[in-house]
């Protein structure tokens, strides 16, 4: 079965990652009963704690990647994200 890690890359006090968070919460528990949909786990990350992140991406939090890779800046599409998801091999 696929995995899929979700890893929301933002800080404390930012509201497009409190909107991101919320959002790729809810993606996540619709896909929860899709036969076609990978194992997903998700973490966040805040660029205080990290300098590297802080560094890559600082004017562009929220970040959003999937496996490592970068899915989104800013915010993020629901449908977008569905799709992603579900294409994730």
């Amino acid at each position: 079965m696929a995995t899929a890690h979700l890893t929301l890359i933002g800080k404390p006090g930012c509201h497009l990652c409190d909107d991101a968070r919320d959002l790729v919460s809810s993606v996540v528990a619709k896909l929860a009963d899709a036969a076609a949909a990978p194992t997903i786990t998700f973490e966040e990350r805040s660029i205080l704690d990290d300098a590297e992140l802080h560094e890559l991406y600082l004017e562009d939090i929220p970040v959003l990647l999937i496996n490592g890779k970068v899915h989104n800046y800013w915010r993020i599409d629901p449908v977008r994200l569905r799709t992603a998801l579900l294409e994730v091999s």
